[in-house]
């Protein structure tokens, strides 16, 4: 990484407008959101080790969390909110997240909940929370019949991406955000594999920040920040998380290239250009062989979005937009494309 300049970017609400900082040491600003938010006491939920961190500069509790899709669900959204009735947490006071986008997720949505919505600052520590979950104010939990299907709208304050965080991460977890960015491509911040990875995740909240700025409860235009995702959140699901959500969503943009193909709405060369930057990322480009395609489409028929039959978020000729009603045989062609030899990654 570069020593680039912290990046402040913010994501325009009116009077819920917040800031989102970018950059190495950011995470020490802590305390100075946390005042702006006039809280006097915090509840800091953090998957990271004490020495990674920060003090909100208040009086606190340190609450242990863990990443990972098997904990994101409504008994450990209940968890926290008992933990922050016992230590008498007001909703003029602050909860922090630090950790991955579950993380984020839970803690969100758990600082939804209480009291009917309480202050929460996120600091993202991996690659894929920091250029994509953080920010946007979704918050959800899984059921055993779908990815985030409980879950509410929940604006943070402040976001603090520090990148000194990353130096941590194993090289699967790069991969993991890898697979947003390799998707951002494809809706509005192209060309970035050459730039740093401050830079990477400034262009993607950038992005972020003005869709969800124009569209905050995804009545349409924010729709597109979903690139990917349909068959990517299936894809999780179908290997019980044994792919990460960016890997998967890396494979869900080559679908959605080959889908578009086969629909008449881009050319050969757009579809090719799809594999191509998702594998110039490091990612998989094809389905693992051990998942069935039946079992996809049912999980992508539990898809949020999917009001009128299967529906995704498909490239064309206006840019991408969500497509209802896309007929089932198309995607059964689209999945048969992407055939692959290599077993699923291990956990």
């Amino acid at each position: 990484m570069t020593a680039d300049a912290p990046h402040r970017i913010d994501l325009d609400l009116a009077e819920r407008s917040y800031p989102i900082w970018v950059g190495a040491g950011v995470r020490h600003r802590l305390p100075e959101e946390v005042a702006r938010v006039g809280a006097r006491r915090a509840v800091v939920v953090t998957a990271r080790p004490p020495e990674w961190t920060p003090d909100p500069g208040v009086p606190h509790l340190v609450v242990p969390a863990r990443d990972g899709e098997h904990d994101k669900t409504l008994s450990t959204v209940e968890r926290l909110c008992r933990e922050f009735a016992d230590f008498g947490l007001t909703r003029s006071d602050v909860v922090v997240s630090c950790g991955g986008g579950t993380t984020t997720d839970v803690v969100g949505l758990a600082a939804a909940l209480y009291h009917r919505g309480t202050p929460v600052v996120h600091l993202p520590t991996s690659l894929l929370a920091q250029v994509d979950a953080s920010v946007g104010g979704k918050t959800a939990v899984n059921l055993p019949h779908g990815k985030n299907l409980v879950g509410a709208y929940w604006q943070p304050r402040a976001v603090l991406c520090d990148t000194e965080h990353l130096t941590t991460l194993p090289g699967r977890e790069w991969r993991n955000g890898y697979g947003e960015i390799a998707r951002a491509h494809f809706i509005g911040a192209p060309d970035l594999q050459d730039r740093s990875t401050p830079q990477q995740i400034a262009a993607c909240v950038a992005l972020k920040a003005s869709v969800v700025a124009a569209d905050e409860r995804d009545a349409g235009l924010r729709h597109i920040l979903n690139y990917g995702h349909t068959l990517g959140h299936a894809l999780e699901r179908a290997t019980d998380f044994r792919l990460r959500h960016g890997e998967a969503v890396g494979i869900g943009t080559v679908f959605v290239g080959r889908l578009a193909g086969l629909l008449g709405r881009i050319p050969d060369t757009r579809v090719a250009e799809h594999e191509e930057v998702v594998a110039g990322y490091g990612l998989d480009t094809a389905l693992p062989p051990d998942v069935d395609h039946d079992d996809l489409i049912a999980l992508m028929r539990l898809d949020k979005k999917a009001a009128s039959g299967l529906a995704f978020v498909l490239d064309g000729p206006a840019g991408p937009e969500l497509v209802d009603n896309v007929p089932e045989g198309r995607v059964r062609e689209a999945l048969a494309a992407l055939r692959d030899t290599r077993p699923v990654p291990a956990g």
